[in-house]
């Protein structure tokens, strides 16, 4: 007992601790020294270097994965982020833009209003960074999904989609047009929705409606300013599909709109080309059909054919019959609309201030008359929308009187402004709705511009439209009969109402009363160039409908305006070329057709206009230039100080040497020297005239300018030498090759008159009057008169001495020109220099007197300098082989003139330039020595 026991207490035996011993470890105790080491994956963790990154170092992809989490706050600033890194790195956009239109689109039905706007905010810079061929194949993803977008229950997510819509329509309109029948559905389910209607129940007819307009209380803005936000969206949609359908080139008289004139957009341009300066070409061209514009709806070319055959019929507004039937369903709502607009917001009756509007409600009926007028213009060709017009009047003309025309003309509610306090939320979103200010004009405006295109022509047996077109025709008149300050584009449909007007009543009153309040308009100053081409571009078209419609012929109004053109013209010279170039065209048009008035008044400003100093015929640019010699064509008569500035627009450059040709031409053709006229038209140019301008321009100097150059002492011209009798005047190359070609029509209009010897008479005449005394001659007009007289002279011919000695001066003085030019630069030639020595040339070969008196001149008389020019003019015609005949014909003259030249030659040893003319004389000596005898004959005539 005792053994166990002790055992017992052995195992259990306590511990005794000492003081200052260390405590001793239990047996259970654990071991706490190990070592630890930190597990490194190189993969897991490592930072995304293949591509650019956002300050949270988050690359793309990265991004477009977050944009799926659940959490709204990380898919908004994923989308923060996306702004970012594409701001800074544009280059992404290109790499991965399938990736992103995808995934941003796919947040367009997101749940949470701040993911909405981010996503709105990241395409519109994705918009405005990349073009619509790049986003054309991802496109239908970006539609389909704006169409749940628009379609979705949650009423915010409708209305951020109308966000999304202004952002396609403003950088995608044409991507968005092409598929327009989707959009449309969208459209009306915004503001309406369908009636259930049973089989009991139907009614068979056109006008019934399956559509009713929709009003839900859960808005955050009120029903009117909901369907305001939808019609502002639906006006843009439609206009962005009528501005792609191309416009035929030669529809510009009468267009869709009823107006006059169109702005140019989706019109086919022609596509010119010069094959022979492609063929060697390295840059291709690029050919499209219609000229690299849409196909129209009509063309068989397509990418691929069609899924179903009658596929292409539902899927947008391509027919006649699914435009009747989209306006069906929608005309029916929009004057709905139109009704709750006009009635809803006015305390009044319908007598007393029925036509007093709110703002809210005067932009409501606006975007209504302004989707009616585009309705009108999506029908595809010009006869189709004929029916569209005969269809809409047919159903909806009562309907259009009884709402539209009621309280006709409208105006503005002045509001009292409440001093109270405003809920921001509120007025932050009704400020968000653009067109809620509108000037009433241009609503009323826009009304007559419908009801008008409503209106039919009046003949027998129709209904007349008189009575409810009188209220509009009233309020265009008054309007443009005002000081009224129009917009651009409210000129534009208040003169397409007008034209309308004019085509349709056919009367001369009416037309007489709408012209003239146009013109009063017209007569206002500080117009803009625009402004004033529309005016300038209505009036020009009306008078070219005059033949056709007797109701627009012989208008007061016209001829009145007719009258005013050239003044205009006068009075703005250059200041505008535009403008000028616009009023051009329309004295053009109405002297092709012979307006008296027009011609009249242009004979009166005719010497103001073609004034050489200040006319517009020579500060105008070259189109207009061109324009305005043609209008000399239409003249009733060219006098005599009119010939006078027109000589001088030729001689002094202001216009281009082809231009001085054409003035020429037609003066030459309006004379009746010409032997052309039409029917019995009298002479426009006298005789007498006619020659005296031709002399004055073939001069090409003023006398004025003649006398002056006598009198200048310190003129550029040499002084006169034996050698060089005449003071040549020396020109630039520009005048005197402008001058060249200006001597040769001339010399060609001289030419084609009937006999040479009555016009070489003339023209001697006119050089023995006022040339022969002339000290200083003009080298141009020297070698120019050189020119006319081997032009129009023949042997038959004998000129008179004086004539003879003054051009034999002009000849010798030329020559030593040539000489002396060529001395002092013997390398250079240009056009100057071959002209004067091929004018000398030919007058010495054509007038062999000519010639002889130029071997006539005493060598005694010449100075020392002058002996080497005589000796290198003597080789110079030696040299030339049309003149051996007449040369050997003076052998006598010339070998005289040989011998003194060799006889006062001084100097040790003979110079260079007698040994070249004792060479060139017996070179040609000995080889026209057999045919010597043949031309013993020409002797007789010296």
């Amino acid at each position: 007992m005792k053994a166990k026991k002790k055992k017992r207490q052995d195992d259990f035996q306590k511990v005794k601790l000492k003081v200052g011993k260390k405590k001793p470890k239990a047996d259970n105790a654990t071991n706490t020294n190990f070592r630890t080491r930190g597990i490194h994956l190189s993969e897991q963790l490592k930072t995304d270097t293949s591509g650019p990154t956002t300050h949270r170092q988050l690359g793309i992809h990265d991004l477009l994965s977050q944009l799926h989490h659940y959490n709204a706050n990380v898919k908004h600033s994923a989308l923060l982020g996306l702004r970012e890194l594409l701001s800074l790195n544009p280059s992404l956009l290109e790499q991965h833009l399938s990736r992103l239109l995808s995934e941003v689109a796919a947040v367009f039905t997101d749940k949470d209003g701040n993911v909405r706007v981010a996503a709105t905010r990241v395409l519109r810079f994705i918009a405005q960074s990349v073009p619509a061929e790049r986003v054309a194949p991802f496109f239908p993803l970006l539609s389909a999904h704006l169409s749940c977008a628009m379609t979705h229950i949650e009423l915010g997510i409708q209305e951020d989609a109308m966000k999304v819509l202004d952002v396609l329509l403003e950088h995608y309109p044409a991507l968005l047009a092409a598929r327009p029948a989707v959009l449309l559905t969208n459209f009306l389910e915004l503001i309406s929705h369908r009636q259930n209607s049973g089989g009991a129940k139907k009614v068979q007819d056109i006008k019934t409606r399956t559509w009713a307009l929709s009003v839900n209380p859960n808005r955050t803005v009120t029903s009117q300013q909901w369907r305001l936000s939808v019609l502002l969206r639906l006006g843009r949609f439609l206009q962005a599909v009528v501005e792609e359908r191309p416009v035929e080139e030669g529809d510009m008289s009468v267009p869709n709109d009823g107006s006059f004139g169109s702005s140019g957009e989706g019109r086919l341009t022609p596509l010119y080309l010069i094959w022979e300066e492609l063929a060697y070409s390295k840059v291709g061209v690029k050919v499209y059909e219609h000229s690299g514009s849409k196909p129209t709806p009509h063309s068989t070319f397509r990418l691929r054919p069609d899924s179903e055959p009658g596929a292409a019929a539902g899927e947008g507004l391509d027919s006649a019959e699914a435009v009747q039937s989209f306006a069906a369903t929608l005309v029916p709502l929009l004057l709905e609309v139109w009704v709750e607009a006009s009635t809803s917001d006015s305390p009044w009756n319908n007598s007393e201030g029925g036509h007093l509007l709110t703002p809210d409600a005067m932009s409501v009926m606006f975007q209504v008359l302004s989707i009616l007028q585009l309705l009108r213009k999506l029908a595809p060709q010009k006869e189709q929308q004929d029916a569209l017009d005969a269809w809409f009047r047919k159903e909806y003309l009562g309907d259009f009187k009884q709402h539209f025309m009621k309280n006709f003309p409208y105006g503005v509610q002045d509001t009292p402004k409440h001093k109270k306090k405003v809920n921001l939320k509120r007025g932050k979103q009704t400020a968000a709705i653009p067109g809620l200010t509108l000037d009433p004009l241009a609503l009323n405006i826009t009304l007559c511009q419908v009801m008008v295109s409503l209106s039919q022509r009046q003949s027998f047996g129709r209904e007349a439209d008189g009575e409810w077109l009188t209220p509009l025709r009233t309020f265009v008149r008054d309007t443009l009969g005002s000081d009224v300050k129009l917009s651009y584009r409210q000129l534009h449909m208040l003169l397409g109402t007008v034209w309308k007007m004019v085509l349709t009543q056919r009367s001369k009153t009416v037309t007489e009363d709408l012209l003239a309040a146009v013109y009063f308009y017209y007569q206002q100053r500080h117009l803009t160039l625009q402004t004033r081409s529309l005016l300038l571009s209505f009036y020009s078209k009306i008078y070219l409908l005059e033949q056709g419609h007797a109701h627009i012929a012989r208008s007061k109004v016209l001829c009145r305006w007719l009258a005013s053109l050239p003044v205009q013209l006068s009075q703005l010279g250059h200041r505008n070329p535009a403008l000028s170039a616009r009023l051009i065209q329309s004295i053009q048009a109405a002297a092709s057709r012979g307006n008296k008035d027009l011609l009249n008044s242009l004979q009166t400003h005719a010497c103001k206009l073609y004034d050489p100093q200040e006319g517009v015929v020579v500060l105008l640019p070259v189109e207009s230039q061109q324009r305005m010699v043609q209008l000399l064509y239409f003249l009733p008569k060219m006098t005599q100080a009119l010939l006078t500035k027109l000589s001088c627009c030729c001689t002094t450059g202001r216009i281009s040497a082809g231009l001085a040709a054409s003035l020429i031409r037609i003066v030459h053709l309006r004379s009746s020297l010409s032997g052309w006229s039409v029917g019995n038209q009298e002479a426009t140019v006298q005789d007498v005239d006619y020659i005296s301008f031709l002399f004055s321009t073939l001069m090409g100097f003023s006398s004025n300018k003649l006398a002056s150059l006598q009198d200048a002492s310190d003129t550029k011209a040499a002084p006169p030498s034996p050698l060089s009798p005449l003071r040549l005047y020396p020109t630039s190359l520009e005048q005197f090759t402008h001058h060249w070609d200006i001597v040769e029509e001339i010399c060609h209009s001289l030419e084609t008159l009937g006999s040479k010897s009555q016009c070489f008479d003339i023209l001697q005449n006119g050089i023995y009057e006022y040339l022969t005394k002339l000290r200083v001659v003009p080298d141009s007009m020297a070698a120019g008169l050189l020119r006319a007289m081997s032009r129009l002279l023949d042997l038959s011919i004998l000129p008179i001495e004086p004539v003879l000695r003054f051009l034999s001066r002009c000849c010798l003085s030329l020559l030593s020109l040539l000489i002396t030019q060529q001395q002092e630069a013997p390398t250079d030639t240009n056009h100057k220099r071959e002209a004067v020595w091929g004018a000398c040339v030919s007058a010495l070969g054509t007038v062999p007197r000519l010639l002889r008196m130029i071997l006539q001149l005493r060598v005694s008389d010449l100075s020392e300098e002058e002996l080497p020019q005589l000796g290198q003019i003597l080789s110079m015609l030696l040299q030339h082989t049309p003149l051996h005949s007449q040369m050997l014909a003076n052998t006598s003259l010339l070998q005289e003139m040989i011998q003194h030249l060799t006889r006062y030659s001084r100097g040790a040893t003979r110079e260079q330039w007698l040994t070249d003319l004792l060479y060139c004389y017996s070179v040609t000596v000995a080889h026209s020595s057999s045919a010597h005898r043949g031309n013993m004959g020409l002797q007789d005539m010296y």
